[in-house]
């Protein structure tokens, strides 16, 4: 295996071998192009700062004085320079130049308004220029006019950057202090290191604020997520439990259908070749869709999952429910009207799960409330209403286990028979659902119109 070395063109035409560059040097490169990019690129660049959004709960708040709150971060940076301009004023007030130092402290102020990284530089600037107004009077390098509006400069350009601009700024500002130390530190008494201390500690209780609201942000950003998945999650488990559950009453009928095929030409004396070969032709597309169904099924299914030994449950059933749920504590009335017949066999489990759903988040949210069941047939369907007061008791010990995850659970079961329904609190403080289920008319069952009288 042949190595390759790696050249590059030197001044003279010819080439040189490339030498790797060590890590320190790639660290101090890195460092350098970091503080490029920080504070020299585009450094005078407009950048305005955004007002607030009217939809913000402090504009809210204030009502009419709403406008105040989409300024308000203007109006405090604006207040702050006005604040920096009359110390500078006071602090040179015997001096004919007190006017320039005080539009030097409050330009810088304002300039981070629209140009944030320049504004730091035009606070240095104005640093250099006041002390030389100052004429060695106090501390230098900074007067007291400066030393504000430079805080304030700092303060908000940080805000307005990232952490890695904060610490540039301090490092620059570090090495503009001890530039003027080596130069005239013998001259004058120098405030350079309580200042740096000063702005180290601005600085880093605002990158303390920008890592805890990046983080805030990545959080909210993680639980949004999050609650999409398990909305998402809840929903397909929802229909995996329709699935199963509807499995029995396809599967019954896909039965009978099949049976009745191959039964069918043995009830008919010397039936016509045609006729056997179309009963030949339900029964085996019979017994294809239940072979698909099964497989199909088996997806759905958990692999604990065991397939229920009783039918599934019927509007029939309903009188047992509303037994159990009175034996948990609720107490609970039942209403039919209309003509009572035989509907669907989805459409009844699904409206017996939604009633069990329904009263089982009344036992678990209105401990101690009353609930009544009104069924209703019409023409079209079936109308479901279960209805609750409002709590006035402790939680029951054991409530009736739900069909499913609550409002979702019977919001799928109705999407799935495109029905409608509502679901909201009710003007005595309790809740209301309300449900229609459309079903095709079917013959009425015997003995159904006197249980419904």
């Amino acid at each position: 295996m042949t190595e390759t070395t790696q050249t590059h063109p030197a001044p003279d035409g010819g080439f040189r071998p490339y030498v790797p560059r060590s890590p320190e040097y790639r660290a101090a490169a890195e460092a350098l192009r970091g503080l490029r990019q920080d504070l020299f690129h585009d450094a005078f660049a407009y950048r305005p700062l955004p007002c607030r959004s009217v939809a913000a709960p402090s504009g809210r708040l204030l009502g009419r004085g709403g406008a105040f709150a989409v300024w308000r971060r203007h109006v405090l940076v604006a207040a702050a320079g006005l604040f920096a301009a009359f110390v500078a004023w006071a602090g040179t007030a015997d001096s004919p130049a007190a006017p320039v130092a005080g539009l030097l402290a409050l330009v810088p102020v304002l300039l981070t308004l629209v140009r944030p990284v320049g504004a730091f530089w035009a606070s240095l600037a104005g640093t250099a220029v006041s002390s030389v107004i100052a004429g060695g009077a106090g501390d230098w390098p900074w007067q007291p006019g400066s030393l504000v509006a430079q805080a304030v400069v700092v303060t908000v350009v940080a805000i307005r950057t990232r952490p890695r601009t904060a610490a540039w700024m301090w490092a620059v500002t570090a090495a503009y202090a001890f530039v003027l130390e080596t130069a005239l530190g013998r001259r004058f008494s120098s405030n350079s290191a309580s200042v740096l201390t000063l702005y180290a500690f601005v600085l880093l209780a605002v990158t303390v604020w920008h890592v805890r609201r990046s983080a805030e942000r990545q959080v909210t950003a993680e639980q949004t997520v999050t609650a999409h998945e398990r909305s998402r999650r809840t929903l397909l488990e929802e229909r995996t439990t329709i699935a199963r559950e509807l499995h029995d009453v396809v599967a019954h009928h896909m039965s009978v259908v099949a049976i009745q095929a191959e039964a069918a030409p043995y009830r008919v004396q010397n039936p016509p070749p045609e006729l056997e070969k179309a009963f030949a032709t339900i029964r085996e597309n019979a017994v294809a869709a239940l072979t698909e169904l099964r497989r199909v099924l088996g997806v759905v299914r958990a692999a604990d999952y065991e397939a229920p030994q009783a039918p599934q449950p019927t509007l029939a059933d309903l009188d047992r429910l509303l037994a159990n749920v009175r034996e948990a504590g609720l107490a609970v009335d039942k209403a039919v009207t209309g003509a009572v017949r035989e509907l669907p066999q989805g459409v009844e489990l699904s409206a017996y799960r939604i009633v069990q759903e329904a009263l089982s988040n009344a036992l678990r949210h209105a401990p101690g409330a009353a609930a009544r069941v009104e069924v209703g047939h019409v023409i079209g369907g079936l109308g479901l209403r279960v209805v609750n007061g409002p709590p006035s008791g402790p939680a029951p010990e054991r409530p009736t286990p739900g069909a499913g995850h609550g409002l979702t659970g019977m919001r799928e079961r109705v999407s799935m028979l495109n029905g409608r329904m509502t679901a909201g609190p009710s003007g005595d403080g309790g809740y209301e659902v309300t449900v229609f289920l459309p079903a095709g008319p079917a013959a009425p069952r015997p003995g159904d119109e006197e249980a419904a009288a």
